[in-house]
């Protein structure tokens, strides 16, 4: 039997809205993934620390806050500090386009903004190298940006963009 891949869905930081990633938690699931939700407002040490006891392949995390930036950097030195940046990291919701490069600067290997289709994500995380890749957040480098709302696109619209 196939191992599944495990993905955390985090929702660190104070933004008290979760409604996205329990959406994307359901459809990952779905598509075959073995998912675990941290719940509300976690710190950036509770979200390292459920993916190690978890052992996951995949850390998610959602923001509606803009607290991404300084979240993202905490996190991701977390990772590090760990011995545990060969995670994929991703990130959702609403991220703005101004802060994609810097996040993926970081080590950050994709960024889903708020609209895009759960299948982009799923196919995402599903394409090789994740499973057999050493240290993948930091070979990637791989931004996806799909269906950013900044008042250039219109309603509805998703347009396919790798940067």
């Amino acid at each position: 039997m196939e191992k599944k891949i495990r993905v955390l869905i985090a929702k660190p930081g104070l933004d008290g809205h979760d409604l996205g990633a329990k959406y994307i938690a359901r459809a990952l699931r779905d598509a075959g993934m073995e998912v675990v939700y941290t719940g509300l407002q976690q710190t950036p040490d509770q979200v390292v620390a459920a993916a190690i006891q978890e052992d996951v392949d995949v850390i998610g995390c959602s923001f509606l806050s803009g607290a991404h930036l300084g979240l993202m950097t905490k996190i991701m030195n977390k990772l590090r500090e760990r011995g545990i940046d060969d995670k994929m990291v991703i990130v959702g919701g609403a991220i703005p386009s101004s802060d994609i490069k810097p996040l993926k600067e970081m080590g950050v290997a994709a960024v889903f903004p708020t609209a895009t289709p759960v299948e982009k994500i799923s196919d995402f995380i599903k394409k090789p190298p994740l499973l057999s890749s050493h240290n993948f957040a930091k070979q990637s480098g791989d931004v996806i940006q799909i269906g950013i709302h900044d008042g250039n696109d219109k309603e509805g619209q998703c347009p396919d963009e790798v940067l």
